[in-house]
C-alpha cells in the first residue's frame, strides 16, 4: 500500500471520530501551551534581571551594617575572656592590626587581596572613636559615615569610586498631589550619579556645594516626576515638600527601569547626603556605602580590603558586603529555578496527555480489529498497520500542539495583566510542537505495535 493511501485512510478514520480526536488531544494542548508559557516566563525573568541590573557597574560593591556581634559573648564561648579580639575572625589579613591613637590612623598596605580571618591580637584603639558615626564595644550599634568613605578611598587599592547614601520612606507633597504621600527619599553625594550610572533628562544632579551647604535641592526620578507634576519637564524648577520643608527640583532623571542599591531611581527623590542626614532621617536610618572596583577581576580583593578598613574603624561591627555579580547570579538562579519547576509541571502534563493518546488508541485497535483483519487479508504487511496507527498518534500530537500554541496567544496577555513579565519566542513555539509530536509518537507506538501483530483470522472473527 502506498504511503498516500495510508495517509488517506488515517484522515478518514480521524474525521469520522472528530470528537474522540479532540478529547484525546486535550492533554497535548495543555502541555503545549504550558511549554510556551514556561519558556516565556523564563525569558521574562531573565529580561527582568537584565533590566534591573543594566545600570549597575560590573564592579559595583554594596556595604551595609550587618547584625551586631557580641564580642564578649564570643570570647566566653571560645574561652578567651576579657574582650580580646584574638582569633575572632575579623579582618582581612593575618597578623596584628595596627593601633589607632589620637584620631590618626596608619593603615597597612594591602596586597593582592586578603582573605580569611585575622590571626593574632587586635590591639585597642585609643583617643576616641575612629569611625565617627559608630562606637566600638560589644553589642553596640555601628553606623557608617563619611570618614569610612574617606578611609576606603585612601587605603583600599583598585577602587575607582566610593560614596555613601542614606534612604528611607518619608512624606512628600507637591505638584498635583491633593495630600501627602509616602515616597522613597535618598540622600546622596555628587558621585552617586557616576556610581549608579544615572542619566539626567533635565537639569543637573546634586553637586558637592549642595552637599557642603546642606542645600534644600532635589533631583526627582522620572516616574515620581510624572506622578507629582503630570509631565516630568514641569518638575524642573518647581518645589516639592519633603518632611515639611520645601526643596527646589534642580534635576529630573531619565527613565531607568532598574534597581540600584536596592532603590528604584524612577520612583525616588534624591537630596544632598548632609541635608538628608541632618534634616530628614537623623539617626533613624542606617547609611550604606557603594563602591566600584576599577577592574572586575579585583572585586573579591576590594571587598576583603574594605572589610579590613571598616573592621579597623569599628572593631565591634559586622558588615554585609556584596557585589553586583553575586546579586545578578542570585536573581538569575531564582528565575531559572522557577522555569525548571514549570518545565517539570509541563512534562507531567505531557505524560498525562500521552497516556490519554495511548488509551484511546488501544480502544481504537479493539474497535477496528475487523478493519485490521481486512487490511492484512488483502496483503498489507505488519509495517503498514504499524505506520497507520503511529501516523494517527503523530497527527493527534501535531494537532494538539498547534491548538496549544494558539491557546498560548490568548493566555499570555491574561497573565501579563497580573504584572508578570512574559517574553514569548520562536524557541518556545518550536519546543512545544516538538514535545507534542514526540509525545504522540512515543505513546502511540505500543498500541500500533499491538495492532500490527494481530493474526488476520483472529482479527476477522467477530464476537
Amino acid at each position: 500500500m502506498r504511503f498516500s493511501e495510508i495517509l488517506r485512510l488515517v484522515f478518514i478514520n480521524m474525521i469520522q471520530n472528530r470528537s474522540k480526536v479532540l478529547l484525546t488531544s486535550l492533554g497535548v494542548i495543555v502541555g503545549s501551551a504550558t511549554i510556551v508559557l514556561v519558556i516565556a516566563i523564563g525569558k521574562g525573568g531573565q529580561a527582568d534581571v537584565a533590566d534591573q541590573f543594566r545600570n549597575l557597574n560590573a564592579g559595583a560593591i554594596e556595604v551595609a551594617v550587618g547584625t551586631g556581634v557580641d564580642i564578649d559573648a564570643m570570647d566566653e564561648m571560645i574561652g578567651g575572656g576579657g574582650g580580646d579580639m584574638s582569633g575572632s575572625g575579623f579582618g582581612g589579613f593575618s597578623g596584628s592590626m595596627p593601633s589607632m591613637s589620637g584620631g590618626n590612623m596608619t593603615m597597612p598596605s594591602f596586597g593582592g587581596g586578603a582573605s580569611g580571618g585575622a590571626s593574632g591580637g587586635m590591639p585597642g584603639m585609643g583617643g576616641g572613636d575612629s569611625g565617627g558615626g559608630g562606637s566600638s564595644g560589644s553589642g553596640r550599634t555601628v553606623t557608617l559615615d563619611t570618614d569610612d568613605v574617606d578611609d576606603i578611598a585612601a587605603y583600599v587599592p583598585d577602587v575607582s569610586e566610593v560614596t555613601i547614601l542614606v534612604s528611607g520612606d518619608t512624606t512628600v507633597y507637591g505638584g498635583s498631589l491633593d495630600e501627602e504621600e509616602t515616597k522613597t527619599v535618598v540622600g546622596v553625594q555628587e558621585n552617586y550619579q557616576t556610581v549608579s550610572n544615572l542619566e539626567l533628562l533635565y537639569g543637573n544632579f546634586i553637586t558637592e556645594e549642595d552637599d557642603s551647604y546642606k542645600s534644600y535641592v532635589a533631583v526627582i526620578g522620572y516616574s515620581a516626576a510624572a506622578e507629582l507634576f503630570t509631565y516630568p519637564a514641569l518638575a524642573l524648577g518647581d518645589y516639592v515638600e519633603i518632611d515639611d520643608k520645601n526643596y527646589e527640583i534642580v534635576g529630573v532623571l531619565a527613565e531607568m527601569g532598574s534597581v540600584t542599591s536596592g532603590i528604584s531611581p524612577d520612583d525616588a527623590i534624591f537630596v544632598p547626603y548632609s541635608t538628608a542626614e541632618k534634616y530628614i532621617f537623623g539617626s533613624t536610618e542606617d547609611p550604606t556605602i557603594s563602591a566600584v572596583a576599577s577592574e572586575v577581576s579585583e572585586v573579591d580583593s576590594v571587598m576583603d580590603n574594605i572589610e579590613t578598613v571598616l573592621t579597623e574603624n569599628h572593631p565591634g561591627g559586622y558588615f554585609d558586603i556584596s557585589d553586583a555579580g553575586s546579586a545578578m547570579e542570585a536573581a538569575e538562579s531564582s528565575a531559572d529555578t522557577l522555569a525548571m519547576l514549570l518545565l517539570a509541571v509541563a512534562s507531567i502534563v505531557f505524560v498525562v496527555g500521552g497516556i490519554g493518546i495511548m488509551n484511546v488508541l488501544f480502544v481504537s485497535v479493539k474497535e477496528r480489529t475487523e478493519e485490521i483483519g481486512i487490511l492484512k487479508a488483502i496483503g498489507c504487511s505488519n509495517s503498514v498497520i504499524l505506520l497507520e496507527f503511529v501516523l494517527e498518534a503523530n497527527i493527534i500530537g501535531v494537532f494538539g500542539g498547534i491548538l496549544g500554541i494558539a491557546a498560548s496567544f490568548g493566555i499570555v496577555p491574561l497573565i501579563e495583566m497580573f504584572g508578570m513579565r512574559l517574553e514569548t519566542s520562536l524557541l518556545g513555539y518550536v519546543l512545544a510542537l516538538v514535545f507534542a509530536v514526540v509525545t504522540g509518537t512515543l505513546f502511540g507506538f505500543y498500541p500500533a505495535y499491538k495492532a500490527s501483530k494481530l493474526v488476520p483470522i483472529e482479527a476477522l472473527t467477530l464476537e
